[in-house]
């Protein structure tokens, strides 16, 4: 038996096929009804008062910087440890990305090292950052009481990368929604899909408005074709979000599946030399994907032992600072997102493993070891 990384659909559901085939009846594949009811969905779920269906989630990146005028020169703060697609709207609107790494408490962006940046910047002089991109990372919540007190204190608009955590809250308050603007992902491999697609989602309806404006080629009211500045095409399409707004009504059974599996893991592996991704006492994540750390041991002779045992693995992400795109970026590092790189594993994830299943693969863990 093959076990894969993360199936958030190993079979299609009669909801879903009903959906989508009205989609395709509807003769209204493009833009449809889909599209407002998976908006309502998000927004009923999380609590934010706005949402915007786009075709992925590093477009709603770039949709939020956009509409929160950050611009060429402007300094914008990010998880060090993230996905690329986390960073590389920075980049499209000319900003300077400075990335700072995580700490061991929650394995997103450390506190510490954040204050103690602005701290110096605010003191020095040094230019301060419009915005700061937070990630949280394999669906676990970031520490947001200390974070956000930050941004307040600076001034500095927080987006909350929340692709992974669709679902995860923080002291009873859903990631995506404590910030100026949040971002989810609907990619194959999330809990809930569409087989790709985004959400950006605010309280500020004028941000939405306006990204929704932008995400639609920024046509100007007009019975032809009026541009008075450049847009994207960035909408998301009535099928898919027919696809993601069926998923969505599983998606309380989809988190608990996955946390049970992560609970498995944790009964038989989380002792030395394993450490199990931690979580903060205030939150409650997703448990997306599995993430241990093996201290000292050798992360590819375990991972080429579990593809011989046809169980999926993936290395934890590399760290933007020492991806090779950014290796003139500045960086504020204290090593951990380094070592999680070295010596860090996921694991199978989904929600449809069953107790036996995590057994089997908890069993190969223990004996590589």
């Amino acid at each position: 038996m093959k076990y894969y990384l993360s199936e958030p659909c190993p079979t299609v559901s009669d909801l879903e096929k009903k959906y989508v085939l009205e989609a395709i009846e509807s003769n209204r594949v493009a833009t449809g009804k889909f599209n407002a009811l998976f908006e309502q969905s998000v927004r009923e779920l999380t609590g934010t008062q706005n949402a915007l269906a786009v075709v992925n989630g590093t477009s709603a990146l770039h949709l939020a910087l956009s509409v929160l005028g950050v611009n060429a020169g402007d300094v914008v703060f990010s998880s060090t440890f993230t996905f690329i697609g986390s960073v590389s709207p920075i980049i499209y609107v000319g900003a300077e990305p400075v990335f700072i790494d995580s700490d061991q408490a929650t394995w997103n962006m450390d506190p510490n090292l954040l204050e103690d940046e602005l701290k110096k910047r605010s003191k020095s002089g040094e230019k301060m950052p419009k915005a700061l991109i937070l990630t949280h990372i394999y669906g676990q919540p970031a520490d947001m009481e200390s974070i956000c007190l930050l941004c307040d204190k600076y001034g500095i608009a927080l987006i909350e990368d929340a692709a992974e955590s669709l679902g995860a809250t923080f002291d009873g308050k859903h990631t995506g929604t404590f910030g100026r603007m949040g971002v989810f992902s609907f990619n194959a491999n999330k809990i809930v899909t569409s087989g790709g697609g985004g959400m950006l989602v605010s309280d500020d309806s004028s941000l939405i408005d306006k990204a929704r404006f932008l995400a639609n080629q920024a046509k100007d009211k007009s019975d032809h074709f009026e541009h008075s500045e450049i847009g994207y095409n960035y909408r998301m399409s009535n099928i898919q979000c027919a696809y993601g707004y069926a998923q969505l009504q599983e998606i309380a059974e989809r988190v608990d599946g996955r946390r049970r599996v992560f609970e498995a893991y944790k009964r038989m592996v989380n002792q030395p030399p394993v450490t199990l991704m931690p979580e903060h006492e205030k939150a409650r994540g997703t448990r997306w994907l599995t993430a241990m750390c093996f201290e000292d041991e050798d992360r590819v002779g375990i991972k080429q032992y579990m593809d011989a045992e046809s169980i999926e693995t993936r290395p934890l992400w590399k760290p933007m600072h020492i991806q090779p795109v950014f290796k003139d970026a500045k960086a504020l590092v204290n090593g951990t997102s380094e070592k999680f790189f070295n010596y860090g594993l996921c694991f199978p994830s989904g929600h449809n493993l069953s107790d036996a299943d995590v057994e089997e693969i908890n069993k190969r863990i223990i004996r590589i070891l």
